[in-house]
Order: C-alpha cells, then structure tokens, then sequence
C-alpha cells in the first residue's frame, strides 16, 4: 500500500517519526496521511485517517477510536472522578472526537467549541487558535455551571466536589492551543486535574517538557492520553516551499473542477431536484450536539431512538451499495451516529465524513491523503460572512448514494442553490438524500443558578471581506459597523464646530478625499521609492516585540493608521518565523480615551499581558499619553506603544525614529482596507457598544490597500541581515524616550502665535492627515527636505496653502491647522480655504 503522505514526505521532505517503539512508525502513518494547506498558516496539514473529517472511513472506526479513549480516561482518573468530569471538544475538527471521547467516559457532560455565535447565549469563555483557518473559539454552555471547578455541594458522591476538565482535540502538535485554553479557563474556574485527549501526540521535545512545567505554574495535574505519538519533521524554508508548491499545482484561483482546483463545480441542470428529504423524527429536546452541552440524560433519550431514524434513511437508500453519511463543519456527532447506526441496518459498505471550512490543496495521487476537492458557498449565514467551504475526497471515490446531514440553521436557500453543496454532490453520485437535524435552542439559564448582573455579551469582530477589503485572518475589528449612517460633513464646517467646541473631531467624518490621477501616480513613485524602507522598519519593530514581548504578542492595531501596519508586523513573523500572530483594530479618540468594551473584549480573549498596542507613527505623543492615562483602570494592559516610526522620541519600541514617508499616510480608507477612521458619538455608540466606522465598499474601484501591503512584504528577504544588525543594536542601546517631539510642537504653537498644541501636527503622516482632513493653515517644511515630501506639495498646491522652509525641525515637516477658523477665515490667498 502506497502511505498518503509520502506524496508531500517527497517533495518537501518532511517527515513522521513514530515514538521508538518496533512498529511506532507504521502505526503513525496507519493513522495519518498529509496534505498541503492552501491557507499558508502553516505549510503541512496532518490529515487523520480515523477522525471522520477529510477521509471517509467506517463511522463504526471513528466512533470506537473516540469512544476507546474516553474509556481509557475513565482507567485513569477512576470511577469517582469519571462520574464528576466534564468534557470539551474543540470546533470544528475535534466536535464529534469529543463526544465520542464523552460517550466512552459513560456519564460525562459534554461542551464543544463553536465559531457560531448564538443570540440570548452568554459567552462562558474563549479562545484563540492561531494556526487554524478561522482563529475565534467560543463557549457557550446553556448551564453557566458546566465549566465550573465545583459543582454544587458534596458532589455526587457526597465527598470532593473538584471537577476534572477532559479537553479533546484532534492532535497535539505544539500544545499551544490546549494550554492555552486551560490557562484562561483555571484563572475563571479553577481546579485540581486535567486530562488532554488528542488521537496523535506530535509534540517537539522541547514542547514535551512544557507541559510538566505549564502543571507547576497553574498548581495542578496535568495528563495527556493519546491514541498514537511521534513528532513531524519539518526541514528549514518548508513554508516558503510548500507554497511555492500549492501555487504550481493550483495556478488558477477560479473555474474549477472537483479535482484538485479551486473554485466551485458548474450548476446543475434546470429543474434538476439534487436531493430527497428524509424525516429523521429527531427526538424532541435533544441537542443536535455539544455547542449548548449534551448530558447524560440527553443520551439516553438518543440511544433508543438511533435504530428507527437509521431505518428510515436504509428505507430511502433504495439498493445503493456503496453509502456516504457526510456530516456539515460542527456538526459532526450526529451524522456520525446515524451513520454507526446504518452500519447496523444495510448491508451497504458506509464511510462517514464531514464538510469543513479549512482550504486544503487536492493532488489526485495515491500518496497524497486529500486526492479530491468540491467547492461551495458557506451556507449557515456565518457570522464572519460569505465565503468557500470544502468537502473532500468525495468526488471520484464511487458513492452510489451520498446522506448529507445538516442541522436546521444550515438548511438555506444557499445549501439548494444551483451552486450549492446539494447540486456539487449530485453531479458525483446517484442519488442524494437530505437529514436535517433541528437546531437546538437554549432554554433560560439553569435554575440552579443564581443570574448575575453582567455586561451583555459583546459581539466577535468584524472581519473582511464583510468588513473591510483586508482578507478575514489578517485583522479583526473591534469596531461596530456604521456604513449605513450618514455621517460625513464638509471639512469647514467639521473644523467650525470642533474649534469653537461645539463638537468632538470624532462625532463626524470629513468626506473622503478621493486623490487626482497626478496624485494617484505620486502615491505609486512614492511606494516605489519607500518600500523597502518600511519593509525594514517593519522587520525591525517585530523583531523586538518578539524578542521583549514573548513568541506570540497579540498585536492591537489602533484603528486606522496603525492597522496596516499591524497587518505587515503579522505577515512578517509569519514569513520569517512561521508564526501566525492574532492582530485586532480598536478605536482610541484624543480626549476620550480608548474603546473600554474593546479591552474588555481582548481581556476575555487573551492574556492583557501579551497585547501590544501597534500604531503607525509618532507625532508629538498624544496618542502615547492617552493610551497611557486610558489604561489605568485596566489590570495587565502594558502601555507602551510600537510604531513604525517615532520621529518624536515618544516610545521606546519602533522601527525607526528617522521621519519617512509611509504610503499608507498618503491616502485615507484606501490604503487601510476601505474603513474610515473610528466615530464614538452618544447617540450611536452606547456604554455596552464597541465605538464605530464604515466601510466605503463604493470604493472598491481605487482600493490599493492590498497593493501597499503586497509591495512591502515583497522587499522582505532582502532587508533581513539589515534587519537582524538594527534590532542586536536597538536591544542594547538605550532607547528611552526623548519626547524631542513634544518639545518642538510647544515651541512651534508660541512661535506662530497658535497657542493650542492640538492644532500642530508634526511629521509626515500628520501633516498629510491634515491636508486631508483639517483646514490646514500653513505647512513648515524641513530645509531640502526630497522627495518625502512630493505628495505634501502636491497637496498643498491643490488647497492653496503655502509651504515655508525652516530651520532646526526635528521632522521633515509640520502640519499647521488653522488657529481661527470661521467659515470666514482667511487661508493664504486671503479668500476662504476650501476643500478641492
């Protein structure tokens, strides 16, 4: 038999290593075969050969892989401890592993993670997994008591009331997930045991010792039971060669096939009806599965009833000899089910699988383990919007009959249109059949316990391409969507009514200035000339967040400026480490301090301890100072700021302190995925509300957005040795701020008789904004100050105000808004100054 990984072992020569025993090399590759991902957060992708997910296999070997280990975590914690457990599964590869790991423990309540958030469903908890495809897990028991360390008094057996968590995943490959969800999970519900469960334990060395030191730190016991273990091999530069593989196999990113492309197969015919329904007669009051909690009681109902709703889908199948239960994402446990119950009720051959969200390459070959692929539209409204999901290893493998089972929020028009998972199945097979599973509503909160007061549930960020033209992974945003308000105003009428303090600069939007094609072509030569500039800049702030920060920061963009360069600092660790950092946008305002739901938000997510604040440039500091005094009722949050570019001495993490242009200080939404800048205003952003923006998707046209990120990332090789030189300085130079910046702004606002520090922007990117944005009175430019500042002429030139040369600036040049601005000021021809 030819392995299914040896396809990929071959060309990027990575390699499974069993765990030293006789046949511990053979058994690993019994159990896994691998695959190439094409979203590149990691270049290899374990694929099981017992899970049930990418590889149609036995429902009745699934089942019994998963429900064997849960009896092998009964051996270990003893009878007592088994009946007290809880167990959590992790969405959505590991939903069905974890029950079946449940169902082996006997009495154990069951919780599965989920990506779909439900409305009326208080959040218990959640988590980051930074390698997966989509990173946001979330725990939504419908009995807030589930997860807790005690549950009620005396326990069942009347003694100890410590609960053991068991948390089951597919595979332990660093441990970073599971620890870390332990971590966050023992500081709200501490306890004295856990148990991880995982079908192969892939640990590197030196990750196998973290997990007797990760014990120590939290005080408690900390087991791991696994089906099989050995490590992966991975050779140097394997991700840079994986996807240089992916794209040779799969150059065309539409008009696909089945077979190993991307895209979506052709529709079906006309008045073609791809799919017969089947009334499983699920039993009332019966979760679908684990999103909510699953008890024992709930098992018991669904035993007895397995056999009846098998035989009525054996009735419908007809003489198909060769049978597909195919599951949907989460849902996993009940297809599998029906599916070991059909095994008892045909003579057909069964295989089980589901559909999944994670894009993986298909190469039709016997030693490559995903040899087929079907592309089709998410179907169940997911909240992080429209997009391509994935069954594979269906089309081609001789299904006569294919039973898709769904739960009632996935059965939409979408899973029935002409392009649709229901029409994509019914070209590679004969005949159809449709099992919806009601959708299980939580009921009110369990009587048991006590309702507490608390901030209502925020939501999980926006994310592209429903928000913002940047793709899902590289930033969520912490932000609520205001597209559909009105909210732009005329630029003098803006600075009228912040001036004479009758409104805040971010109660409004000015209208977005849309450049001149001279100005266009200005942005382009500028981003030629600089990229390989702030290519630098950017490997050398990421580098030293990295080297002073921990390995994996979680990087918090201040909307808008810092956001691209939150997005670079994150494409650059994952193209020179391999990391994939989690990068978040939140609103900061001057004078109003930072979004505190956002932080509240990130505080129920992540260690504050590990959030690094990410803008793009420092002016004279404001920003600094005002994070700074914001987090004061915040424990954990570290109010230092990296920057790209600190000009103004004003931090003491940056890229650079040399005043540059950045492109992206050029242009507004365009170059920061279509969002504008952030707007907190009484009668739109409430006290539970996180502040808003808007995404001006009518400017998709002149969008460069991802032009500025691609041409950056392009010049990183090329700067690494001049990056590694910068950083082993930086980290043992002395770098305190100088606050030079602030000085000079002081000086500047007495000089021009301005006498408000607000009204005086230093530094490119400044300067620009006010150009932009302000009524801007009189730009002071560095003497023989280049081509930095082509753009700031430019601008200047369009709205007639002049640009004068001086002396002694510790920028390439200041931004100055108008001191008195009325409608009837004067600008520098003697008129009013008005927006072109």
């Amino acid at each position: 038999m030819v392995w299914s990984g040896s396809w990929v072992a071959e060309r990027l020569g990575v390699e499974l290593v069993g765990d030293g025993r006789p046949d511990g090399d053979g058994e690993l590759k019994d159990l896994l075969g691998l695959a190439l991902r094409r979203n590149p957060k990691r270049a290899h992708l374990l694929v099981s050969n017992v899970l049930g997910k990418h590889v149609p296999q036995k429902p009745s070997v699934v089942y019994g892989t998963g429900f064997e280990l849960g009896r092998r975590v009964r051996e270990l914690l003893g009878d007592a401890e088994a009946r007290r457990a809880v167990v959590l599964g992790y969405a959505e590869t590991a939903t069905g592993l974890g029950h079946a790991v449940a169902d082996g423990l006997g009495v154990a309540p069951y919780l599965h993670s989920t990506r779909r958030p439900v409305e009326g469903v208080a959040r218990a908890g959640g988590f980051e997994e930074s390698h997966s495809h989509a990173t946001s897990h979330l725990l939504l028991p419908e009995d807030p008591a589930l997860l807790a360390g005690d549950r009620g008094p005396g326990g069942p057996d009347g003694g100890d009331t410590d609960v053991p968590l068991v948390l089951v995943d597919d595979e332990f490959s660093t441990g970073n997930t599971v620890l870390n969800t332990i971590r966050a999970l023992h500081e709200r519900y501490p306890r004295s045991r856990y148990v991880i469960v995982a079908l192969v334990d892939m640990r590197s060395p030196a990750d196998r010792g973290r997990l007797a030191g990760f014990a120590a730190e939290i005080g408690a016991r900390v087991d791991l039971v696994a089906r099989g273990a050995g490590t992966v091999t991975l050779p140097e530069g394997v991700l840079a060669k994986g996807q240089a593989l992916v794209a040779a196999h799969e150059p065309e990113p539409a008009g696909a096939t089945a077979h190993g492309a991307a895209g979506s197969a052709g529709p079906a015919a006309p008045g073609f009806r791809p799919c017969t329904r089947v009334d499983l007669r699920w039993p009332a009051g019966v979760p679908d599965g684990g999103r909510h909690g699953f008890t024992p009681a709930h098992r018991a109902v669904l035993e007895p009833a397995l056999p009846a709703m098998a035989a009525r889908i054996a009735g419908a199948l007809g003489d198909a000899r060769r049978v597909l239960v195919l599951g949907f994402e989460e849902l996993m446990y009940a297809p599998l089910r029906l599916g070991t119950a059909l095994e008892d009720h045909t003579e057909a051959e069964v295989r089980y699988s589901t559909t999944t969200r994670s894009p993986v390459l298909a190469v039709d070959d016997p030693g490559y383990a995903i040899r087929t692929r079907l592309v089709f539209p998410a179907h169940d409204n997911p909240a992080d919007g429209p997009g391509d999901r994935y069954a594979y290893n269906v089309a081609g493998a001789g299904f006569d009959a294919v039973v898709l089972a769904v739960d009632s929020a996935a059965d939409t028009p979408e899973l029935h249109a002409p392009d649709g998972l229901l029409a994509q199945l019914a070209a590679h097979t004969d005949h159809v059949l449709l099992a919806v599973v009601p959708s299980y509503v939580p009921s009110r909160p369990h009587p048991r316990v006590p309702e507490r007061q608390e901030p209502p549930v925020l939501p999980e960020p926006l994310r592209g391409p429903a928000f913002s033209s940047y793709a899902p992974d590289e930033v969520g945003w912490l932000l609520q969507d205001l597209s559909d308000t009105e909210l732009e105003a005329p630029t003098e009428e803006r600075e009228e009514a912040i001036q004479s303090g009758g409104a805040h600069y971010a109660e409004s939007l000015p209208v977005e200035y849309q450049p001149s094609a001279a100005y266009q072509e200005l942005f382009k030569a500028a981003l030629e000339l600089s990229a390989a500039r702030v290519a630098r800049a950017v490997g050398t702030v990421t580098e030293t967040v990295l080297a002073e920060r921990g390995p994996r920061p979680v990087l918090v963009s201040l909307a808008r400026a810092g956001t691209p360069v939150g997005v670079l600092m994150r494409r650059w660790a994952r193209h020179r480490h391999g990391i994939d950092l989690p990068h978040y946008a939140v609103s900061i305002v001057r004078g109003r301090g930072i979004d505190a739901n956002a932080l509240r938000w990130l505080a129920a997510h992540h260690d504050p301890a590990d959030v690094v604040f990410v803008d793009g440039w420092t002016g004279k500091g404001a920003i600094t100072r005002e994070l700074s005094a914001a987090l004061d009722g915040f424990d954990g949050f570290d109010p230092e700021i990296a920057v790209l570019a600190d000009p103004g001495g004003c931090v003491r993490t940056y890229g650079t302190r040399e005043d540059f242009l950045i492109p992206s200080a050029c242009l507004n939404s365009t170059v920061s995925g279509l969002i504008s800048r952030t707007v907190l205003r009484a009668d739109l952003v409430g006290p539970e509300d996180f502040h808003g923006a808007k995404f001006y998707r009518e400017l998709a046209d002149t969008d460069v957005s991802g032009h500025f990120l691609d041409t950056v990332a392009a010049h990183f090789d090329e700067v690494v040795d001049a990056v590694d030189t910068e950083v082993k300085e930086l980290l043992a130079a002395d770098r305190a701020p100088t606050w030079e910046g602030w000085a000079a702004v002081e000086r500047i606002s007495e000089e021009y008789g301005i006498h408000d520090v607000n009204l005086v922007k230093p530094g490119v990117g400044e300067t620009t904004r006010v150009l932009l944005r302000r009524v801007p009175w009189k730009i002071l430019a560095g003497r023989g100050a280049g081509a930095d500042l082509d753009h700031i002429r430019l601008l200047a030139e369009q709205r007639g105000v002049p640009v004068e040369e001086v002396d002694g600036l510790p920028y390439s040049c200041v931004g100055l808004i108008h001191p008195k601005y009325t409608r009837g000021a004067t600008g520098a021809d003697g008129k009013a100054v008005e927006s072109k």
